[in-house]
């Protein structure tokens, strides 16, 4: 008997699961259908845009971060949870931590990026990131222990004036109310540098309304427990802090680092049009660790929705190798750009479309929930989505008649 070809796809974000979904779709003939394997080390995926509705209890936990034994239980994927040790690309295998390795025919490396706090002194030990489930955690812990101490203000530091920087800072602004005090640490001239000037202009206001300083051409000298210190035009300022959040940066994985491809000088994998690593058309590279340019030579961005459009066309081509048929080189079309900027407020550009506040919110949770993984995953949020005023309404009521009683 033939043996089944491997596919094996490393990372279970946007990149890596929706390579695996679009890969459990397509229209495999019952000779040429391959072994699906998707590897991660967490046991559930992550939609990260919406991790700051956490804080504000927006969101619930679930319906962000919904297990991946639960989105693949209708596939023919098969998911295995263990920490990348090493790949050997000679022997075509992948080892795990405390786990079987594992061979394979085709390769996927999407296993994104890791937020670098080793260059400044102080921030492994004291900075907290924001890219994951545990980091929300531990700010929420943090969070809490502050709001329930005897303090007047809750001191945040966040450095980086992206996306990820603003964002913390208008949630954290809503949640704290008057106990904030919150600065943005940016060593550009601008925050949010890259961005359409409306969302610009916006995101301005709404820091400005919730008294969020900004420190532009400011970088971070040193993180101590209760300080932080600022370099700005050659003077190093000490600040209090109670908190100091890190969004700026990532970094590639020594894994990938070490494997023998051409690479940037981030140590990021380069790629063919097609999403292949030079050299190696039996593996793709995508998201965070890879540079790539599409086929009218435009550089792709590191963000989500570019990650879920490689995706789509990784899933494609490796269904083209396997059954004879050409490939196609990857065209990334902008969609625009969402910031969620406080609770129940927004910005959004795109497509020729400029909106902010509530109407913002409400499209921005709207596309997302389209953009969720599986339709019985969009069903289960949408439902809770709609259902939840009247919980809270519930609740409410709950609460009252039992501080009568």
């Amino acid at each position: 008997m033939t043996q089944q070809t491997r596919i094996c796809i490393l990372g279970g974000g946007f990149g890596g699961l929706y390579t695996a979904l679009r890969l459990s779709q397509l229209p495999w003939q019952k000779s040429e259908q391959p072994e699906i394997v998707l590897v991660d080390q967490n046991d559930h995926f992550l939609f990260l845009p919406l991790l700051y509705e956490l804080l504000t209890n927006e969101l619930q936990t679930w319906e962000i971060a919904p297990a991946f034994k639960e989105l693949l239980k209708d596939t023919n994927v098969r998911f295995c949870q263990g920490v990348v040790s090493e790949i050997d690309i000679e022997s075509k295998q992948v080892k795990l931590q405390n786990n079987s390795p594992i061979s394979y025919d085709y390769l996927v490396l999407a296993m994104g990026g890791e937020t670098p706090l080793d260059q400044v002194p102080g921030a492994k030990e004291y900075a907290i990131p924001f890219r994951t489930i545990a980091n929300a955690y531990r700010l929420e812990e943090q969070l809490r222990k502050l709001e329930n101490s005897d303090r007047d203000k809750i001191r945040v530091a966040i450095v980086g004036g992206g996306y990820s920087g603003v964002e913390l800072a208008c949630k954290l602004a809503d949640r704290l109310g008057t106990k904030a005090r919150i600065r943005i640490i940016e060593q550009a001239e601008e925050i949010l540098k890259t961005s359409p000037e409306f969302n610009q202009e916006v995101a301005r206001n709404a820091l400005s309304n919730r008294k969020v300083w900004i420190d532009l051409e400011t970088t971070v000298a040193a993180v101590e427990g209760d300080k932080i210190f600022l370099e700005y035009r050659g003077e190093i300022d000490e600040i209090p802090v109670d908190l100091v959040l890190w969004t700026v940066g990532t970094k590639v994985s020594p894994v990938v680092r070490s494997l023998p491809f051409k690479q940037n000088q981030r140590g990021q994998i380069i790629t063919t049009s097609t999403l292949q690593v030079i050299d190696h058309p039996e593996i793709f590279a995508l998201g965070d660790l890879a540079e790539s340019k599409d086929v009218d030579g435009q550089n792709i961005p590191t963000t989500a929705q570019a990650a879920f459009q490689q995706a789509d066309y990784t899933g494609w081509n490796l269904w083209a190798l396997l059954t004879g048929r050409p490939l196609l080189p990857f065209r990334y079309i902008n969609l625009g750009e969402m910031i969620t900027l406080g609770t129940d407020n927004a910005t959004l550009t795109g497509l020729g479309v400029k909106l902010d506040g509530q109407i913002a919110h409400l499209t921005r949770r709207l596309i997302y929930l389209y953009r969720f993984p599986t339709l019985d995953h969009q069903i289960r949020v949408a439902f809770n989505w709609m259902t939840r005023p009247l919980q809270d309404l519930l609740i409410s009521i709950d609460q009252k008649m039992g501080t009568k009683e």
